[in-house]
């Protein structure tokens, strides 16, 4: 496996669509910005799961993944679904991590689903939607080297990130959304609804609403470290809490103070 540095040859199958109106449901089931796992993926799936995009080893000219609980196994905690990257290896910054020699030497893409998982995730969602050939591609605005057919795309705004809409088939999902970097879509559903990817800007992991099928096939892909999350959590990165931690009442509170380092 390659550094998951920079995107190949890019061949272009994403087209901007006619209109954003396919987005519109999205709009419609998000519930509020940053108050739970449906502010990013909308309500309404039957199962929710969080997919930790790992951090990388070299070895040579190549690398491989590395799970984030071979990294709390490293650093004497455990894995468990409302995991930080930073709490487990602990850092006091968020975002930009040390590596630890004999654990990770590139840490794990932040805003992005990495393309290696992208297509491992591919062939499940594609068995669990009648419309594999017409799926739906957002693209945050915000991204710098954006493409200039992504920017011209019409955009769909659930307050208050705004992105490109672009139509393909679900193959598609690995293409990058800049000319010169790998930059995966921010959000990504198939067109009759049964599933629905995504990535917050600043998050190092990804969401996925799906059905319970789906999302058992998603939790047996051998190199793809996912949980089941409740949807309606809240917190760090929507609140990611293991169900024996909760109360009635109680969430994870946001980045930077209270943080779960279990």
């Amino acid at each position: 496996m390659s550094l998951p540095c920079e995107t190949d040859s890019l061949v272009k199958a994403l087209v901007p669509a006619s209109d954003a109106t396919p987005a519109d449901w999205v709009v419609a089931g998000l519930r509020g910005f940053a108050e739970s796992v449906e502010s990013i993926v909308p309500a309404g799936f039957a199962s929710y799961v969080r997919v930790f995009h790992p951090a990388y080893r070299r070895g040579g000219d190549s690398s491989r993944s590395v799970r984030w609980a071979e990294v709390a196994a490293a650093n004497q905690k455990s894995a468990h679904v409302g995991m930080q990257f930073d709490v487990l290896i602990g850092s006091d910054d968020l975002y930009n991590f040390a590596p630890q020699p004999g654990v990770f030497d590139q840490a794990l893409r932040v805003g992005s689903l990495p393309r290696e998982q992208i297509e491992l995730l591919v062939p499940v969602l594609g068995r669990h939607t009648a419309t594999p050939q017409t799926c739906w591609f957002g693209s945050w605005e915000g991204w710098g080297d954006i493409r200039a057919d992504v920017a011209s795309a019409p955009k769909f705004q659930p307050a208050p990130r705004s992105y490109h809409l672009l139509a393909g088939t679900i193959e598609s999902a690995g293409e990058s959304m800049s000319e010169h970097s790998e930059q995966s879509a921010s959000v990504w559903w198939s067109d009759d609804h049964a599933w629905c990817v995504a990535t917050e800007i600043d998050f190092d992991t990804t969401y996925v609403g799906c059905d319970e099928l789906c999302r058992d096939e998603i939790l047996r892909i051998p190199d793809v470290e996912a949980f089941v999350v409740d949807p309606t959590a809240h917190g760090y990165e929507a609140g990611d809490i293991p169900e024996h931690w909760r109360t009635r009442d109680s969430r994870l509170p946001g980045r930077g103070s209270g943080r779960s380092s279990a």
